[in-house]
């Protein structure tokens, strides 16, 4: 029985019962302002029960609330196929498999020619018509995690250092301290470009989704929209688009691959410290 139904008989249950609890009280002058106090719920039940037909979203939430935390869904959101080439999600009785499609264009709009701002224009015309399905075509700029690059140069930089100490105090010609001196001023210019500024990188992708009974039903009939897919958009733009897989996915569902939290907070740290300098 479907939730909305079943409050819906609950609450017109309840105001039946209110109102056999009116009947059966006595009359007298004690019982009358109880009676039409019962009779006032009752009619509150009748009005929330015919309610509930269209606002069972809202209403259920309240039921289901625990002190002071209400309880929306207590489903999972979405989780990663055990293949790992797609995106999960129950929906009732049914799972809803996405599968993402990396779409790998080369080419930027300000370095066309008019001509070739007009093909292109054509070619992403044809890629709308390519699925029977619906398909969701999409481009985006996110901030590149570069924190793992970053402590490579650090890395680097202090080996380059030691290699120089040792250099220094080994009797070590000029030229050889010279050279390993340009060698770590060469890494460290290096790793003050790559802090400076923040890189961006476009990321161009298809999503399409299916849906099944089971599982690995819901997942075989997206890869296979997928498959086709990717076959018209390999001869539209002649490029060779592949299935985002792991990890990756999370870069088009959640906003902290958008802009990766460590990074953020590398940025703020180090505005914080030069505001304190």
């Amino acid at each position: 029985m479907e939730k909305k139904i079943f409050i819906f008989l609950g609450l017109l249950g309840m105001s039946f019962i209110l109102l056999a609890i009116t009947v059966a009280l006595p009359s007298g002058a004690g019982f009358d302002a109880l009676k039409l106090l019962v009779l006032l719920v009752a009619v509150l039940a009748d009005v929330l029960a015919f309610a509930s037909r269209y606002y069972a979203y809202l209403m259920i939430p309240m039921f289901r609330q625990k002190k002071r935390f209400i309880i929306l869904n207590d489903q999972t959101p979405y989780w990663l196929s055990s293949s790992a080439d797609s995106v999960l999600q129950k929906e009732g009785e049914d799972f809803i498999a996405t599968v993402y499609i990396n779409v790998p264009l080369y080419r930027s709009a300000t370095e066309m020619s008019d001509e070739e701002k007009i093909n292109f224009t054509q070619q992403v015309s044809r890629l709308v018509g390519l699925s029977r399905d619906p398909a969701r075509f999409t481009s985006e700029l996110y901030v590149m995690n570069k924190d793992s690059y970053i402590q490579k140069l650090r890395d680097t930089i202090n080996q380059v250092e030691n290699e120089e100490a040792k250099a220094t105090q080994g009797g070590a010609s000029q030229s050889e301290i010279e050279r390993v001196r340009g060698k770590l001023a060469m890494w460290r210019k290096m790793l003050d470009n790559v802090s400076k500024a923040t890189s961006l990188e476009l990321a161009s992708f298809a999503a399409v989704s299916a849906r099944g009974s089971k599982e690995f039903e819901a997942v075989t009939l997206a890869q296979q929209k997928a498959r086709e897919l990717m076959s018209g958009i390999g001869t539209t733009f002649g490029v060779t688009p592949s299935i985002v897989v792991g990890d990756e996915i999370l870069k088009f569902i959640e906003p902290e691959y958008l802009i990766p939290f460590s990074t953020v907070s590398e940025q703020i740290s180090k505005n914080v410290q030069e505001q304190v300098i």
